[in-house]
């Protein structure tokens, strides 16, 4: 974690880059990416007032990560939701703890143990939960059967999907698809 990297908790959507975008131009803090969770910018963070910045970001409903090992989870979770929600459809072949390793630039055994102690859950628990909502939103469109569905997200079979989602939700898929209002979370809370 270099001097140049701001980690921003958070940040789920295309949108929240844009809005982060926007709060370091208005505070004049040049950068030169912006992406889930984090903005890499053109000078050390020491030379810029880091309260500031976090004042800003909390009013549009971010929080700057200071802490070296919140910093790692809050990377950790940003890969995952960018992977499971904006990636298209996922790798077959993915295999999430060398992906999230290369990507983080530590061991696994280091990265699952932070993020355990730290988010009170695993993160395969994590991968999960992300699934199942990617889940419930292609489920709202009604564009894919759920067979799509499963292949989309690389699970072995429909019915592990559906063991999933009811063990999540408490409803089946088609119950849920059924359903009325659509209980789906927004990606910073789940």
């Amino acid at each position: 974690m270099d001097s140049k990297t701001l980690f921003i908790r958070n940040m789920v959507c295309p949108r929240c880059v844009t809005a982060v975008k926007d709060t370091l131009t208005k505070l004049e803090i040049p950068f030169s990416e912006v992406v889930l969770g984090k903005a890499s910018i053109n000078i050390d963070k020491s030379k810029i007032d880091q309260d500031v910045l976090d004042e800003e970001l909390r009013k549009i409903g971010f929080e700057l990560i200071r802490d070296k090992n919140r910093q790692l989870v809050a990377e950790v979770k940003a890969l995952i939701v960018s992977y499971i929600h904006h990636s298209g459809e996922l790798d077959l072949k993915i295999n999430f703890s060398d992906y999230l390793a290369e990507k983080v630039g530590k061991d696994y055994s280091i990265i699952t143990s932070i993020f355990s102690e730290l988010e009170n859950t695993t993160i395969e628990k994590y991968i999960i939960a992300q699934k199942i909502e990617r889940v419930k939103e292609l489920l709202s469109y009604n564009e894919l059967t759920l067979s799509e569905i499963s292949y989309q997200l690389n699970y072995s079979s429909v019915q592990h999907l559906s063991n999933q989602f009811k063990k999540l939700t408490g409803k089946t898929p088609s119950q849920y698809k059924k359903q009325d209002t659509q209980g789906r979370q927004t990606l910073d809370v789940v």
